[in-house]
């Protein structure tokens, strides 16, 4: 029978009308086919699974901590003040008649700044020195008469009544002659007021008063303003620390010691370059901020610092100490603890909480929780899990180079500097 002739079966159904249709190949690869692939399926079942390479260790480069003496700051925000200032106020009245200064100048103690019409002032010291002369002769004519009656005693020509009223006479001219001559020296007291001088040196502001102009003397703020003086050599620095910073320093403090030092930056600078030391702390805190008052003092010889700029101020808190130091990038915070990982020597990695101090040049100071010998992760820090193995390379802690300088915003928790 041929292959390629349908076969026509009586009475079949449609699949099977449809089945004796097909040309022979049709059906037999109809029965191959399903074979063929339940038998790939089971071939790819039986074959064995391929193994997977294990990863090898992570590179990561440890570091034993750096030793380095360090002197531990404090940190604090203030502002310079003047050591002193004195305002300019006349102690006569009268007329402005010059003014000897340019505003904002370097003045020096006894410098002439303002003179104020001397002219009646002169008449008054003239008029007194007149009245001294004419108490003088009164005096020289009560001795005399004094004289001549004590020689007539004892002849018994003038009674003794009479000579105790000379007597009188002359300790009452006395007395009318030392009171001119008082007077006199007021009225030399007014005309040298008329010479304004700076009674202390400084930087003068502006003058407050032209010439021409009528000024009230007077004591204490009386008197009319005619400038102001500050003295900036030395200057101060004044800042607020808080209890804890108080408590600290008062405890590092040792009996007899010298004023702590202090080291200032400014705004625009790159490190700490004003040098100065501790002049007064106040003796109480205040209650409603729980901070109190101190103040530096600092030389100021050629008078760059000016009251009123801001800096940030560094104060010694201890001598100096021995400490471990790590790069501040290797410590890890968990949570709430700050950890290290470091690598023991079966190259496994562990973790150890730390307790941390402040920043020198890029490396933190670790207080507690390390050992000198402790080797620490210092590069690839993120592929270092604990607990796990690794590759170490050996590698070297080193100072950065300082920061650049930034803005005086707020002070920092805490500051220190390699021991010299």
């Amino acid at each position: 029978m041929n292959m390629e002739t349908p076969i026509t079966v009586e009475g079949a159904t449609p699949v099977t009308r449809r089945w004796s249709r097909m040309p022979g190949w049709q059906r037999g690869a109809a029965i191959l086919l399903p074979l063929a692939v339940v038998g790939y399926a089971g071939a790819k079942l039986a074959a064995p699974a391929p193994t997977v390479a294990a990863m090898p260790p992570a590179s990561v480069t440890v570091a034993t901590p750096l030793v380095r003496d360090v002197n531990e700051w404090d940190d604090y925000i203030g502002r310079f003040a003047a050591s002193r200032t004195v305002e300019i106020r006349p102690r006569i009245n009268g007329e402005v008649t010059g003014v000897h200064f340019r505003d904002g100048d370097i003045v020096n103690k006894g410098q002439l700044l303002f003179t104020i019409d001397a002219r009646p002032f002169a008449a008054q010291l003239a008029e007194a020195k007149a009245n001294v002369a004419s108490a003088a002769s009164a005096l020289a004519l009560a001795k005399s008469d004094l004289g001549r009656a004590t020689r007539l005693v004892d002849d018994e020509a003038v009674s003794a009544g009479e000579v105790d009223s000379l007597r009188a006479k002359v300790q009452a001219a006395s007395a009318a002659l030392a009171a001119a001559q008082a007077r006199v020296r007021a009225r030399s007291l007014d005309v040298e007021f008329t010479q304004v001088r700076a009674p202390i040196g400084g930087r003068i502001s502006d003058r407050r008063v032209d010439p021409g102009n009528q000024v009230a003397g007077g004591e204490g703020t009386g008197g009319t303003v005619l400038t102001t003086i500050n003295a900036l050599d030395p200057i101060y620095f004044e800042f607020d620390g808080s209890e804890a910073l108080y408590l600290k320093t008062q405890r590092n403090r040792q009996p007899g010691a010298a004023p702590a030092p202090v080291e200032i930056q400014l705004q625009d600078e790159g490190e700490h370059r004003w040098k100065g030391k501790l002049d007064f702390t106040d003796n109480a805190l205040d209650q409603r901020s729980g901070t109190i008052r101190g103040r530096a003092v600092l030389d100021n010889p050629k008078y760059f610092l000016t009251p009123g700029m801001f800096g940030n101020m560094r104060l010694a808190n201890g001598g100096t100490t021995r400490a471990l130091l790590v790069p501040d990038a290797a410590v890890q915070t968990d949570q709430a603890r700050k950890i290290v990982l470091t690598v023991d020597r079966q190259d496994q990695v562990t973790a150890k909480p730390v307790v941390l101090g402040p920043v020198v040049n890029g490396l933190r100071v670790v207080r507690s929780g390390l050992a000198p010998t402790d080797r620490v992760v210092i590069t690839g820090v993120q592929m270092a899990i604990p607990g796990t193995k690794v590759a170490p390379t050996l590698g070297r802690i080193a100072p950065e180079a300082q920061a650049a300088a930034a803005p005086v915003t707020a002070p920092l928790a805490g500051e220190a500097t390699f021991g010299r």
